[in-house]
């Protein structure tokens, strides 16, 4: 592609690699590839009304919330959210997905690639659709995996289940041979379990901001924050 990717090295941005030695290293993967047809306008772009957009904001939710090693996959109008995420000064890494219109799985299995290596237990997954997760609900996510190794661990509400979802390493596999028509969906409902639902108060959890009225809401939520 040209432009900012293609004076910069693949799989970098403003850090390096982190050391991966320990077997509890669990890296988070943020899908920000698609088109936004609903929306009308590039999700990852979208202002917040805090300085930062819903890719620069999702980021830093989880740098803040001690995981070191995050990758943003891009498709979509990726120079531009490339250049997004380099001035706002996020440590990130990123891949390109140039098949990212053939659904969403294959954005999912780039970055798994990009993530998986020897010392990683699990993956983090989330959606830049939900750029309002709070860090307290990711570490409580991790902290239920550390305590469970359960294969899937996402947080809940009533009925509800959100973002972003573990997914054990275990799993992986299953991953690369899920049928691109139904996408990672299967393989998580099939491996969810009690141990593995953890309970949290984060509207930002459960908020996935993919039309111009959720947008709205978004920062109107954004607004009445203290």
């Amino acid at each position: 592609m040209p432009g900012i990717l293609a004076s910069i090295a693949p799989l970098s941005l403003n850090s390096q690699l982190p050391n991966v030695r320990s077997p509890s290293v669990i890296p988070a993967v943020i899908l920000a590839a698609g088109r936004s047809r609903r929306m009308g306008r590039s999700k990852p772009l979208l202002p917040l009304g805090t300085g930062e957009t819903f890719v620069s904001r999702t980021v830093r939710s989880f740098l803040e919330a001690g995981v070191d090693d995050v990758v943003v996959v891009l498709g979509h109008e990726a120079d531009a959210v490339a250049s997004n995420l380099m001035e706002s000064g996020v440590a990130a890494r990123f891949v390109v997905n140039e098949g990212y219109q053939a659904g969403q799985l294959s954005s999912v299995l780039r970055g798994l690639n990009a993530i998986d290596r020897p010392g990683v237990a699990a993956m983090l997954l989330t959606l830049v659709d939900v750029p309002l997760v709070s860090p307290s609900t990711i570490r409580a996510v991790v902290a239920r995996y550390k305590s469970t190794h359960a294969p899937i661990v996402r947080p809940v509400r009533g009925d509800e289940h959100g973002h972003p979802v573990l997914i054990d390493r275990s799993l992986f596999s299953l991953l690369r041979m899920a049928d691109p028509s139904v996408g990672a969906k299967p393989v998580v409902r099939d491996h969810v379990s009690a141990e593995g639902n953890v309970a949290v108060d984060d509207d930002g959890a459960f908020f996935d901001i993919d039309t111009p009225d959720a947008y709205q809401r978004a920062l109107r939520m954004e607004a009445a924050q203290p």
